[in-house]
């Protein structure tokens, strides 16, 4: 994996639709503002690796975090959106950033399916964490190395293009909240042949070079996010 190579391509996608300039305006003046930047992700086994890949990233790149998780196996945002101890650790946690991911399939579903399911508990998370004081960033996730088992024909390249779609037609939803491209970084790993190995056996859960991947696009939206249009 040529990281120097792919953080560019990464660099390049957050400064495109659908974040809103003044959301990464936020989250530029937020990293500026605290020598040690804390981060939560809330999520479900998409998200376990991720927290320590990333405090071990940013630290290789001389940055102090501090990470935290609220993550549990096959959770939806629905579901964490109903937990208390999902909601009192966004409110008590004094996090700069928190990371948001859906469950896998969730966001590449038909449109209006993926409105009713995602969009209600995405706004009542994003309205917590700004409650809170927090930047609210989305996860977008990756699709599956053979697609969706459930929709005929399909393929990697095919599931990540609705993912990508459904987390920024979600992020817009909400208030035109940064996306975190992690999709699109596992895109260019696939085109250039080296993808197979960011997956688990299962074709779905990151492999550890998966979430070292996943780590350096978080470090790249977040510490490399545009101050202007």
């Amino acid at each position: 994996m040529n990281l120097s190579w792919l953080l560019g391509v990464i660099g390049c996608a957050t400064q495109k639709p659908p974040a809103a300039v003044e959301t990464r305006r936020e989250l530029a003046d937020r990293v500026r503002a605290d020598s040690e930047l804390a981060v939560l992700f809330v999520g479900n086994s998409y998200s376990f690796g991720v927290p320590k890949a990333f405090s071990k990233h940013a630290a290789s790149h001389g940055k102090k975090v501090r990470t935290g998780h609220a993550t549990y196996g096959g959770w939806t945002l629905e579901r964490h959106s109903k937990n208390e101890a999902t909601l009192r650790k966004i409110r008590d946690g004094r996090w700069d950033v928190v990371v948001i991911q859906e469950q896998s399939l969730i966001p590449a579903l038909p449109a209006g399916e993926r409105s009713v399911k995602m969009h209600p508990p995405l706004r009542q998370l994003v309205e917590v964490v700004r409650g809170s004081g927090a930047v609210p960033v989305l996860y977008q996730t990756w699709g599956r190395r053979d697609g969706d088992k459930e929709v005929p024909g399909d393929d990697f390249l095919a599931m990540n293009r609705r993912l990508r779609e459904g987390y920024h037609a979600a992020a817009r939803a909400v208030g035109e909240i940064l996306v975190a491209p992690v999709g699109d970084a596992w895109e260019a790993e696939m085109r250039a042949g080296r993808g197979d190995s960011l997956f688990m056996e299962d074709g779905s859960h990151p492999s550890p070079l998966g979430d070292r991947l996943t780590a350096a696009t978080f470090h790249a939206a977040i510490y490399g996010a545009p101050t202007r249009e």
